[in-house]
């Protein structure tokens, strides 16, 4: 099917055009929010060629479609709906193609009612709206981050070389300014303005000719007031970022009401920046440093507590966590941990946990291709363990594990002793954004053998459970529907 086609297909299963407020994109996903839930043939969406499985989260709908492919059937399904990706159609609702006042109000409800039945998974997900943007950027200033820094290892002598120092710069502006691209994000996921919320996520980062710092006194030197504590800039992290779009959100609005329309285009944003200006500093900053100082306490108690149990436990999770879109509101703390400022001093030992998640998968997928005389389900799996063994493992999931069931299950305990290995050798990663063997990028240098054998154990895993107690000829006949031998 042309992809045109098959975005139009989409389309018409998600109410068309005018059932849908919001499209965008990320790795493997076509990501919609629609106006009204009711609306969306999900059981139809999932039997279009192609689609590799339907994910719901209030009134998103997440459609998976596997990597390379989703950007362009994401391009022509923009082409349709008339909105660019990234662009909302209005997230009040008040420009939706309706003739009658009623059917707008009907439309509003039944957002809400969807909207109040996952309030938790909601949370996740604007969380996720605001990363997701920026993945692109993520991967590849942390695949350039992890060549550079194995190059300077090896010593290859290409300090002196312009060109190596502007790729090293390119990967470094992109961690550095992070907080202005959350707080551009975050604003505009909340409601208000993102260029403001830019600028006041602007404030968290480090520039010593800052005239906070250049004029009043040293880096770390400017005392506070009410709080009296010295400024430093990178207290609060990200979560400083993230909070900054939720209050210039709410500031901008509160601020829009009592400002007359005819000054408002003026004062509006003067007023807003001055007072979240104020607010960054007196209590978002210092908030923010007390989430991440709890999160740090909290990490590192469960990393050198737990243990190989957590290990365990973390690696057999993360794959539902995939299957319900919700893996990606952990990029934060992705982020966090790789901060070279932080208590980790750059480095996350909780991603390379992670990342055997989807080695236990292709474990799985290897045993079912062994195992199975099904030749429908081998072509699938010919097609997905490659994908798989480089980290995007969405593919597999939707296509095989998830909807026979019994292979998730041995996938994710498999993934289990991936994850005790991981912990055990000590693994860290100084960036995030790829995945499986991929991330021979990314681990510390000089840990990629024990990378690969922490993978191994995932993969081994995942077969043995799978081979023996994960494959049911009956339910792979019921779902593939070709006759065995």
């Amino acid at each position: 099917m042309d992809k045109e086609k098959l975005a139009q297909n989409i389309l018409e299963f998600l109410g068309n055009r005018e059932n849908i407020e919001e499209n965008t994109t990320c790795m493997t996903r076509l990501r919609v929010k629609v106006f009204d839930l009711s609306k969306v043939n999900v059981s139809e969406l999932k039997k279009v060629d192609e689609v590799l499985g339907v994910v719901c989260n209030g009134n998103l709908v997440q459609i998976v479609l596997g990597a390379g492919k989703v950007d362009r059937i994401g391009k022509n399904f923009s082409e349709l709906t008339k909105l660019s990706l990234n662009e909302s159609r209005n997230n009040d609702n008040k420009k939706v193609d309706t003739k009658n006042e009623d059917i707008k109000k009907i439309l509003i409800k039944n957002k809400k009612t969807f909207e109040n039945n996952g309030k938790f998974q909601l949370f996740f997900q604007k969380i996720t709206n605001i990363f997701v943007p920026l993945l692109p950027a993520i991967i590849a200033a942390g695949l350039l981050q992890g060549v550079t820094n194995t190059i300077d290892i090896m010593s290859l002598n290409f300090q002196t070389i312009w060109w190596y120092q502007l790729v090293k710069t390119i990967s470094w502006i992109s961690f550095t300014y992070l907080p202005v691209f959350v707080g551009i994000n975050a604003t505009k996921e909340f409601g208000g303005t993102a260029i403001l919320g830019g600028i006041i996520g602007a404030l968290f980062v480090q520039n010593e000719n800052m005239p906070i710092l250049k004029n009043i006194g040293n880096i770390g030197k400017v005392i506070l007031p009410i709080v009296n504590k010295n400024f430093y800039v990178g207290a609060g992290g990200l979560f400083s970022a993230l909070l900054v779009g939720f209050f210039v959100a709410f500031v901008e609005k509160n601020v829009r009401k009592i400002v007359p329309d005819i000054l408002s285009k003026i004062l509006t944003p003067v007023l807003t920046l001055i007072i979240c200006g104020i607010l960054a500093i007196l209590v978002i900053l210092p908030l923010g440093e007390i989430i991440t100082k709890i999160l740090f306490l909290f990490l590192n108690f469960i990393y050198n507590k737990t243990g190989i149990i957590s290990g365990f436990v973390i690696s057999a999770c993360f794959l539902p966590l995939v299957s319900m879109g919700l893996h990606q509101a952990l990029i934060p703390i992705y982020i966090l941990l790789n901060d070279p400022l932080g208590a980790t001093k750059g480095i996350n030992y909780f991603f390379p946990i992670i990342i055997t998640a989807g080695g236990g998968q292709v474990g799985a997928g290897v045993a079912l291709y062994i195992k199975t005389k099904n030749k429908k389900l081998k072509k699938i799996l010919k097609d997905t363990i490659p994908a798989g063994i480089l980290g995007m493992g969405e593919p597999l999931m939707y296509g095989v594990t998830l909807p026979l069931k019994k292979p998730f299950v041995t996938a994710c305990l498999g993934s289990g002793f991936g994850g005790i290995a991981a912990v055990m050798l000590h693994l860290g990663t100084i960036t995030q954004g790829v995945s499986g063997l991929l991330a021979l990028l990314i681990v510390i240098p000089g840990s990629q053998l024990l990378f690969l054998l922490a993978m191994f154990f995932a993969y081994l895993g995942g077969f043995v459970l799978t081979y023996f107690w994960g494959v049911d000829e009956g339910k792979i006949f019921e779902i593939y529907g070709e006759v065995r031998k």
